[in-house]
């Protein structure tokens, strides 16, 4: 699968050149960027849950789809008269002006095999539009596997890697071979010495005794006759946390043991027959260079101990040792379908210092996460240690004090430290596989002499690998920085779960997630990375109810001192994706779990009906919001969400609805001034928090945000809040008529601002406005006060959804056009097709331009005038 473009990997076909009849007024209307599952052409999704097909339409700016049918066939063939039934499985004419059709969940798929699909739509005039024949193949049955989870015959406090190897024979003819991999943590696999994939890390992180991933790859052409090898090295993650090197507990993890994997390989020959490769006590294993390797501290590599050839054929592995059956790690084994983790760049360095011969600095120029490439000469037995960090001290040497606090430090274990043993046999290449570190500078050293250039060492920039979809530009050349700043702070912390620094702390801090959710779906197609995240949520919960602040986590963070605001999370980011993809399965499957969890925030109501304990304006500048408060709006936040995820799922939704208010009135009872129209101690904050969460009685909307905006001008403009000011304060302002005052707060270059930071030279988001002189638990590199970038997509450019109308099949264009900005542009590639929007100055008007996508329409709300438009490029001046 290719995340790296957004364009349909399928021909598009016009109505001459499709498969047999009955489309023949399809005019020039189009089908285009078919997808199943979010995918183009997959390979193993899972039948855990019946398929769901999408696509877009390009051509015809008049077609509208009313209704629409998907066809599902066992071969390509078998759709060629494109209003036939499909052989497998055909949907109903559903009248509906999505793109959109779920599979029946009564529809038995099997396992490992490929499907064909089209899909077909009429208009409201009766025209036809047919699409071209896509496929998709799905993966393992559940309970199918009959392989072993295997590890070598150490404890799990063995430090060096399992190695494991399986020879075994091809006979000619192979037409297609499939590896279903699982490993916990990581199983970096090879065919014949040939990497399976380029993903790293792999599978996904999970909680490991409730669920665990497996991967699927296509290796027919790693397969020779003769002998062939599949083998694998394994890595710990936050499987097998072997020293208690952090505070988060995983050391004790309950789910902690030997890092283990299972994996079947299926061949088929071209004559039908087919054998299956399986994990099991055959396989043979053996321990080598893979010293050690620690998910906080880096991988130990020593090259003198290489096996040559082990993963290859020909090799003898009569001396090594029968692989160890073991106990799953968890009962459940499903698809992986989330983007891997991969190196998306590599980036040269922009620098080299050294001091002496024997420490090296790199610095490439933009902070990141991921990896880098050691190529080295030298003397046999040369160890050279690699340790990333994010900042640099006076004397030009890595500072680690901002990331390392939470660290404890063991022999040999360096934070975000690499380590390399010379063979000394000419240039040798490292990289490590089975950890990643938060960097933009990496010391290089080593306990000899050596000499490095800017071509020894390369950064491999590595996420999860989601695919762009946003872009946004404009004559402020700060905010530009803040918001190429802000993706690369999202990536960096896009490593199967959505974390909060990809170096101190790595955690899946659920507040983080749902202040970014915005910024993350306006920029990247996220919906199959938090779909695997919400099931990592599902696992997450006690039977009392609790959620964890991390998630996953092995036990920590159930602790009153996290509270609602965090948890909030589990509501606000499924009525996101329905938002921006019109999707409402990750509500559906995460709605016990929400009723589970409000049950248990009841048996936390004090006297007055509410929730106040718990975390809120986090990481404030000065001026602290009461926490009691915010804790009360999110309470009425999750019962205002739960109301409408009964209604969309044909629930009864008036208990929530009728909860709800009842929360606003006790809030609103306790907390708000009515003539003052102010909240709590009338900071930034808490009066943002009432008018986002739609809090503040009717009537009072506009007083409360004039006051919000009289406390940034009293303040010269200046913001001084924590995360939930900076989520709701600009969106606030510049919703009720301050949008000058919240430009001249996100255009501020003095602390504290955004362009502070660009100022500074972070390349990257800071965890706090202002970094404390001791460099103590605060880093360069979160992305939880970043929604200021969403807020230059939807307020400035002026894209957003219409709730009402979700997945943008209808678009509401409000842009603003700033003094101070010239022009403005953003494109968005939609679920429904590509959107823009672009507005410049000329002279005394202002020219709009907006792009709606074929099937879909739009309001356009400027200047003081409302427009409705269809689909196709529409201009205005004001």
């Amino acid at each position: 699968m290719n995340y790296g473009t957004f364009r349909s990997m399928t021909v598009l076909l016009g109505a001459a050149a499709l498969w047999g009849t009955g489309c023949s007024d399809s005019g020039s209307a189009q089908i285009e960027d078919m997808r199943c599952e979010y995918m183009r052409s997959p390979v193993g999704i899972g039948l855990d849950m019946p398929p769901r097909f999408t696509w877009t339409y390009a051509g015809d700016e008049d077609f509208v789809q009313g209704k629409c049918r998907v066809r599902i066939a066992s071969t390509k063939e078998a759709l060629a008269d494109s209003l036939a039934p499909g052989d497998v499985w055909t949907s109903p004419e559903i009248v509906s002006g999505n793109g959109f059709v779920e599979c029946d969940a009564a529809l038995a798929l099997e396992p490992r095999t490929r499907y064909y699909w089209s899909a077909t739509a009429w208009d409201e005039a009766g025209r036809i539009v047919c699409s071209p024949v896509d496929s998709f193949e799905t993966a393992m049955a559940d309970g199918g596997w009959t392989a072993k989870w295997i590890t070598d015959r150490h404890d799990k406090n063995f430090a060096p890697s399992p190695m494991l190897r399986k020879s075994f024979t091809v006979k000619d003819g192979v037409r297609e071979a499939r590896l279903y991999m699982s490993a916990a943590a990581y199983g970096k696999m090879t065919v014949n010495g040939e990497p399976v994939t380029e993903n790293k890390l792999e599978p996904g992180y999970t909680h490991y005794d409730k669920r665990n991933l497996y991967a699927t790859y296509d290796v027919t052409k790693l397969l020779r006759p003769g002998e062939n090898v599949v083998a694998a090295v394994l890595g710990n993650g936050f499987y097998n946390e072997i020293a208690p090197v952090a505070t988060w507990d995983f050391e004790d993890a309950r789910w902690r043991d030997r890092a283990r994997m299972i994996c079947e390989l299926y061949i088929v020959y071209g004559d039908g027959t087919s054998e299956v490769i399986a994990s099991d006590g055959s396989w043979k294993t053996a321990t080598g260079p893979y010293l050690q390797n620690n998910i906080y501290s880096g991988d130990t590599y020593d090259a003198r101990l290489e096996i040559p050839g082990w993963d290859r054929p020909g090799f003898d592995d009569r001396a090594w040792k029968p692989a160890l059956e073991v106990a799953a790690p968890s009962p459940v084994l499903t698809a992986q379908t989330m983007p891997g983790i991969r190196p998306t760049r590599e980036i040269k360095p922009v620098g080299v210092r050294s001091f002496g011969d024997t420490v090296y600095v790199f610095d490439f120029g933009e902070n990141m996460s991921g990896l880098c490439r050691l190529k080295i000469s030298g003397e046999r037995g040369t160890k050279v240690e690699m340790q990333h960090g994010e900042l640099l001290k006076d004397n030009g040497r890595v500072e680690m004090r901002n990331i390392d606090i939470y660290y404890d430090p063991m022999p040999g274990l360096g934070f975000q430290t690499d380590y390399y043993t010379l063979k000394g046999d000419g240039e040798e290449t490292f990289t490590p596989d089975f950890n990643y570190h938060g960097f933009r500078w990496v010391e290089v050293r080593s306990d000899r002499p050596m000499k490095l250039d800017e071509n020894s060492l390369t950064a491999l920039c590595m996420h999860t690998a989601v695919e762009p979809v946003g872009e946004f530009r404009c004559s402020n050349d700060m905010l530009n920085e803040v918001w190429k700043a802000t993706r690369r702070a999202y990536l960096a912390n896009l490593m199967s779960i959505p974390t909060d620094c990809p170096q101190r702390e790595k955690n899946g801090w659920t507040a983080d997630a749902a202040l970014a959710i915005d910024l993350a779906l306006l920029n990247y197609d996220g919906i199959l990375f938090y779909e695997k995240w919400f099931d990592d949520v599902a696992d997450n919960i006690r039977e009392d109810g609790r959620i964890a602040g991390i998630i996953p986590t092995s036990s920590w963070g159930y602790d009153d001192w996290i509270g609602p605001v965090w948890d909030a999370s589990i509501l606000i980011i499924p009525n996101a994706i329905y938002n921006y993809y019109g999707d409402k399965r990750t509500i559906e499957k995460i709605y016990p779990t929400v009723e589970k969890y409000l049950t248990y925030l009841k048996t936390r109501e004090d006297s007055t009906g509410l929730v106040t304990y718990g975390i809120g304006d986090w990481v404030f500048y000065k001026t602290q919001t009461p926490t009691a408060y915010t804790s009360s709006c999110f309470y009425y936040l999750d019962y205002a969400l739960m109301s409408r995820f009964a209604e969309l799922t044909g629930r009864d939704a008036a208990p929530f609805r009728e909860k709800a208010e009842r929360i606003r009135e006790a809030v609103n009872r306790i907390y708000f001034d009515s003539t003052a129209a102010s909240y709590a101690n009338g900071s930034q904050a808490a009066l943002a928090v009432a008018l986002g969460l739609g809090i503040v009685p009717e009537g009072y909307e506009q007083r409360v945000a004039d006051n919000l905006a009289k406390a940034i001008e009293d303040n010269d403009f200046h913001l001084d809040f924590g995360t939930l000011g900076s989520k709701y304060a600009l969106r606030m302002l510049t919703r009720y008529g301050h949008g000058d005052v919240a430009y001249k707060m996100a255009s501020q270059k003095d602390c504290p601002s955004w362009g502070w930071w660009i100022e500074q030279g972070f390349t990257t988001l800071a965890e706090t406005w202002a970094l404390s002189p001791e460099f103590r638990d605060a880093s360069v590199n979160h992305v939880f006060l970043g929604d200021v970038s969403a807020w230059m997509v939807s307020d400035i450019a002026g894209i957003n959804f219409d709730p009402e109308r979700p997945g943008y099949r209808h678009i509401v264009f409000r842009p603003h056009f700033f003094d101070g900005l010239d022009w403005a542009e953003a494109e968005y590639r939609s679920v429904s097709g590509p959107i823009r929007s672009r507005w410049e100055r000329k002279g005394d008007r202002v020219v709009l331009t907006v792009t709606v996508p074929v099937n879909s329409t739009a309001t356009v709300e400027a200047g003081g005038k409302t427009v409705e438009v269809g689909a196709g490029t529409h201009d205005f001046k004001f």
